[in-house]
């Protein structure tokens, strides 16, 4: 399977993010089997600022729209997403290699 949830903290259980919405998440990613991240939303070292995407849209990487939309509100999942669902054969300049699966701690904190 190309996108697998784990997770760390149950969500509401019943209020799932739809087509279109706009979701707003933390998150911290890092490459699979390293501890690291590579980016993240999360201060002191991240960004400083949750990240917000339009679901479905084609605004991120099919990764994040399999398994965000398999998330509850309040959830918080580390969703592992192969690298055909991710950055694919390419990889991303000096972050992520090519044909890495890569691994994202990420709160469902709103939609809208």
């Amino acid at each position: 399977m190309p996108v697998t949830l784990k997770k760390i903290v149950e969500g509401d259980g019943k209020t799932y993010p739809k087509k279109g919405q706009i979701v707003t998440v933390d998150y911290t990613g890092r490459l699979e089997g390293a501890t690291d991240p590579f980016d993240s939303t999360r201060a002191p070292k991240g960004r400083g600022k949750p990240f917000k995407f339009r679901l479905w849209s084609g605004e991120v990487i099919r990764g994040w729209d399999e398994g965000v939309s398999q998330m509850t509100l309040g959830e918080q999942s580390e969703i592992t997403m192969a690298s055909d669902v991710a950055y694919g054969d390419r990889g991303f300049k000096g972050l992520i290699p090519p044909k890495a699966t890569i691994v994202f701690e990420v709160h469902l904190k709103a939609f809208s």
